[in-house]
C-alpha cells in the first residue's frame, strides 16, 4: 500500500524525518494528519472484503455491493482517522523525538484544531453507523465501536494500553485481525449479498470459513505490524518509559523474528492459494484457476522479497526499519 512517507527507495526522504522550516497548507497537513498508509489500508482493504464475500465476480461487480460499499467506506475512514488522530494528540512528546515530521510534533496543526477534528471524525462515524436509513448493519457498527474502543483504551489513561506490549499488540490483532475483517464482511452478506441471517459477526466466525480465514491471515499480519511499529521508535520509547517489545528485549532480535513471521506468512498463503489452483484446474475452471495461481505466484514472491530485504536492514537504524515497515503496509 501507498502512503505518504515512503518514497522511490523504500525510505523516509530528509524533510519527513525533521520538522519543516516552512508551513505546508492546511489541506496538506490534514493529510499527513491521517496517517495515510492507514487510511490507504482501509480504504484498500474494505472494498476486498466485499469481492472476497462475494460468491462471484458478476455479484461483487452489482450495484448492492456497490451501494453496501459505500454505506461503510465513509465512517471506517472517519472512525481511522479519530483513531490515529487521538494517537497523535497524546503522544506528541513522544513524537517529536522519534515522528518530528508529525503535524502536531512539527508545530503545523495546534492541539485544539487536532482535537477538534478528532472529536468531529468520532461523532460522524459513530452517527453515520447508527443509521439504519442508510443501511447501517450489525457488522458495520462492531467495526466501528470495536475499533473506536480498542483505540481509545490504546492510547488514552487511564488505560493507555500502549505501555504493556502483550495489551498492545491484542489491541492492533484485535483491531486489524478480527473486528474490521469479521465486520465489515459480516456487513457485505446483510447489505450487499441480503443474506440477513447470515450477517451476524459471531456466526460469520463460526461457519464461514472464508471470513474465518481472513480474520487469522490478517491477525497474524496485525502481529506483523504490532511489533514492527514499535522498532523504529525504541529511542523515544525508552525516554517516555514505553515500555514496547523492542525497548525490551532489543530492535535487532525484534525485527528478525518479524523478517521471519511475515516471510513465513506469505509464504503459507501462496502455498495455500497454489492448493486451490490445482483444484480449481482440475475442476476445469479456468478464470479461477488462472486467479488463484497469480496470487499463488504472488505471495511467494512477496515471502521471499520480504526475507531478501530485510537481510540488507540495520534494525538500529530508525530510517532503515520505517522504510521496510512501510513496504509491508
Amino acid at each position: 500500500m501507498s502512503n505518504q512517507t515512503m518514497i522511490s527507495s523504500g525510505s523516509m526522504s530528509n524533510d519527513q524525518l525533521s520538522p519543516s522550516s516552512t508551513t505546508p497548507s492546511f489541506p496538506l497537513t490534514l493529510w499527513r494528519f491521517t496517517r495515510p498508509h492507514t487510511l490507504i489500508g482501509s480504504a484498500i482493504a474494505i472494498p476486498s472484503l466485499h469481492f472476497f464475500a462475494a460468491p462471484n465476480l458478476k455479484t461483487a461487480l452489482s450495484s448492492s455491493m456497490f451501494l453496501s460499499l459505500l454505506i461503510c467506506i465513509v465512517p471506517s475512514l472517519l472512525m481511522n482517522v479519530y483513531i490515529t488522530g487521538l494517537n497523535q494528540i497524546v503522544d506528541v512528546e513522544i513524537d517529536k523525538i522519534n515522528k518530528p515530521y508529525l503535524p502536531i510534533a512539527a508545530g503545523h496543526l495546534s492541539l485544539k484544531s487536532a482535537t477538534l477534528i478528532v472529536n468531529t471524525c468520532l461523532i460522524s462515524s459513530l452517527l453515520l453507523g447508527a443509521a439504519p436509513a442508510l443501511g447501517a448493519s450489525q457488522g458495520l457498527n462492531v467495526a466501528l465501536w470495536g475499533s473506536g474502543i480498542l483505540g481509545t483504551m490504546y492510547s488514552l489513561e487511564p488505560f493507555r494500553l500502549k505501555r504493556f506490549p502483550l495489551l498492545a499488540a491484542f489491541c492492533i490483532v484485535a483491531v486489524r485481525g478480527m473486528i474490521v475483517n469479521a465486520g465489515f464482511y459480516a456487513h457485505a452478506l446483510v447489505t450487499g449479498l441480503g443474506r440477513r441471517s447470515a450477517g451476524n459477526v459471531l456466526n460469520c466466525l463460526m461457519t464461514d470459513k472464508k471470513c474465518l480465514l481472513s480474520c487469522v491471515y490478517f491477525g497474524i499480519f496485525g502481529v506483523v505490524i504490532a511489533l514492527m511499529k514499535d522498532v523504529p521508535d525504541v529511542k523515544g520509547d525508552a525516554i517516555m518509559n514505553i515500555r514496547s517489545f523492542s525497548v525490551r528485549v532489543g530492535p535487532k532480535a525484534v525485527f528478525g523474528m518479524v523478517r521471519r513471521l511475515v516471510s513465513l506468512l506469505f509464504l503459507t498463503a501462496g502455498v495455500g492459494f497454489g492448493k486451490m489452483a490445482v483444484d480449481a484446474t482440475a475442476a476445469g475452471s479456468f478464470f479461477l484457476s488462472a486467479s488463484r495461481w497469480f496470487v499463488c505466484g504472488f505471495g511467494c514472491w512477496m515471502g521471499w522479497k520480504a526475507w531478501k530485504e530485510g537481510k540488507d536492514v540495520n534494525a538500529e537504524n530508525s530510517e532503515e526499519v520505517y522504510g521496510y515497515y512501510m513496504e509491508l503496509w
